[in-house]
């Protein structure tokens, strides 16, 4: 009888395995490690689309922040080290692609498979009752006394439109890097720097509360904020700053190139899913970013060229500590 039983029970485990290994991914949650801090938009971008996404395939999707290294190396680091099977993901943002040339790594970005939700350009700010009241004054009260900055991770896109406007400028500030956008906004409003550049989406809510107050867009273009007085652009008073801005921000998620193609469609429907739903749709309104739904072969050629303008942008200026050359990215055309 003992013998029947576990015969019986073996076959129930048998098939109950065959049944497991033919459901499709993903069968246990997923786990998307943001490499910039909580509260940041890479972070609130992930945080917002994974919860969509969850919703498509049938799975949990923990977010969870692991910041450090230069350029979010560290999370990118520990991502890339498990297994590729597409239960690691990692939240990532276009300023991710420095990390190589700044020593974080030693990878060039086309081990990810990536995901482009969307971009928001970038301001710059003062705190709220800051004696600044112009750009124009910033700088002028710069040439005569070092005045301290703050724009996210080194190397990073913030980071890179410090130091164009330093060149556009003549004048230079000194520059404190914190582990993402939103301690560099808080480093602001507590007066630790004296300004902070960073995205419109991550700085509206603090300029409708007057926790900060814009100086300038850091984009050709004038931008007009619900309760903030229009915002002009810093291209008029410094037309230099035109030569390479704007640059293109690109904030999503990726997953290790080595994962399964069945992986890969899946995570791309449920991507793609995801951001026609009404909630991303309303999401990207309510907080200035341009959508773009970017995936595969346009999403990999996008990270590409960010890497190739930002990679030289860095050596052109004198910022990197390793030639893009060595890891054989091509200077943009």
């Amino acid at each position: 009888m003992n013998k029947i039983a576990y015969l019986l029970s073996f076959i129930l485990c048998v098939i109950a395995l065959q049944t497991h290994a033919k459901r499709p991914y993903p069968v246990r949650p997923i786990t998307n490690t943001v490499v910039w801090s909580a509260g940041g938009g890479t972070d609130s971008i992930n945080r917002m689309l994974m919860a969509e996404m969850a919703k498509e395939l049938d799975v949990r999707i923990n977010v969870v922040n692991k910041t450090g290294g230069v350029a979010g190396s560290i999370g990118m680091n520990t991502v890339l080290r498990k297994r590729p099977d597409g239960y690691n993901l990692v939240g990532i943002s276009s300023s991710n692609v420095v990390a190589a040339v700044n020593g974080g790594w030693t990878e060039k970005f086309d081990v990810w498979s990536p995901f482009i939700v969307g971009s928001s350009p970038d301001v710059i700010s003062v705190p709220y009752d800051s004696p600044f009241k112009t750009l124009e004054d910033l700088v002028n009260a710069a040439k005569g006394t070092s005045l301290k900055a703050a724009a996210g991770g080194m190397g990073g896109i913030h980071h890179i439109y410090l130091l164009e406007l330093e060149k556009a400028t003549g004048v230079k500030f000194k520059y404190i890097p914190y582990p993402g956008s939103a301690p560099s906004q808080t480093a602001t409003i507590t007066k630790e720097v004296d300004f902070v550049i960073t995205s419109m989406a991550e700085q509206a809510p603090l300029l409708r509360g007057k926790r900060l107050r814009a100086l300038a867009m850091l984009h050709p273009d004038n931008y007009t904020l619900d309760g903030v007085a229009e915002i002009s652009s810093a291209f008029i008073a410094y037309p230099a700053l035109a030569k390479r801005l704007p640059l293109s921000q690109a904030i999503g998620f990726a997953v290790n190139k080595k994962a399964p193609k069945d992986v890969l469609s899946a995570l791309t429907a449920a991507f793609d899913k995801a951001m026609k739903s009404s909630k991303v749709q309303l999401w990207a309104k309510q907080n200035h970013y341009q959508l773009s739904g970017m995936s595969g072969k346009p999403a990999e050629h996008e990270f590409s060229r960010l890497e190739s303008i930002f990679t030289w942008a860095l050596d052109d200026l004198g910022a990197n500590k390793i030639s893009p050359a060595k890891f054989n990215i091509a200077k943009p055309n």
